[in-house]
């Protein structure tokens, strides 16, 4: 059996230890045998792992529902948050607000949504004034091409109709411009015939003269 070491409080001798070291001196316990008592036993040593380890998986499980809750709380944030809860509620107390004054002042908005709205002016911030000009340059502008859109849109069911159309006439169009063609080359064909007989006639008229001069003088 070890020394007690006399500056270390545990070694100190107490009584159980005196028991035991008097046991050994008498030779009733080997000294090996108090040894392999000390150790602990296999059994006592996978059971301490196995509840280290259900301990460890515990406080994982725990992590990843914690993992979970704080992605449910982030995809839910716009729905259950209070601060985006708190918007939601100002914007429909607004919304309300509004419904409320347009529910009381409903029988003075429907005569005026009866009664024409001509050579009225409507009152508009000074803020605002060049948008309302560039907003009326707009307006003109879609007015005037308000029938062609209108025309446009018309003739999209029978769009595949006018492209066979649109074809049939671009054929007969080149038709027409080979016919033209070859009628532009014969008229200059005449015209050069047409030089050639008049360059002919002087000489023919001069020689039907001299040969009726012939004729007339033997």
């Amino acid at each position: 059996m070890a020394a007690a070491d006399p500056g270390d409080p545990a070694s100190e001798p107490n009584p159980a230890g005196l028991l035991l070291g008097h046991i050994v001196a008498s030779g009733t316990v080997a000294q090996e045998i108090l040894d392999i008592s000390k150790k602990s036993t296999p059994c006592f040593v996978n059971f301490s792992r196995l509840q280290q380890i259900t301990n460890i998986q515990a406080e994982i499980n725990q992590k990843n529902l914690e993992i979970e809750l704080l992605k449910l709380e982030k995809d839910t944030a716009d729905i259950v948050h209070p601060s985006f809860l708190a918007q939601k509620c100002q914007t429909l107390q607004s919304m309300n607000n509004h419904l409320e004054a347009v529910l009381k002042e409903k029988r003075s908005l429907r005569q005026r949504l009866l009664k024409p709205m001509c050579q009225e002016n409507l009152p508009i911030e000074a803020v605002y004034h060049r948008y309302m000009v560039h907003l009326l340059e707009l307006a003109v502008t879609f007015i005037e091409r308000l029938e062609t859109h209108l025309e446009t849109i018309r003739n999209i069911p029978h769009l595949d109709a006018n492209l066979k159309r649109m074809s049939k006439a671009l054929a007969k169009m080149d038709i027409l411009v080979t016919e033209t063609e070859e009628l532009a080359e014969n008229i200059l064909k005449w015209r050069e015939q047409q030089k050639e007989i008049s360059s002919c006639i002087p000489k023919i008229l001069a020689e039907e003269n001299y040969l009726h001069k012939c004729i007339v003088t033997p």
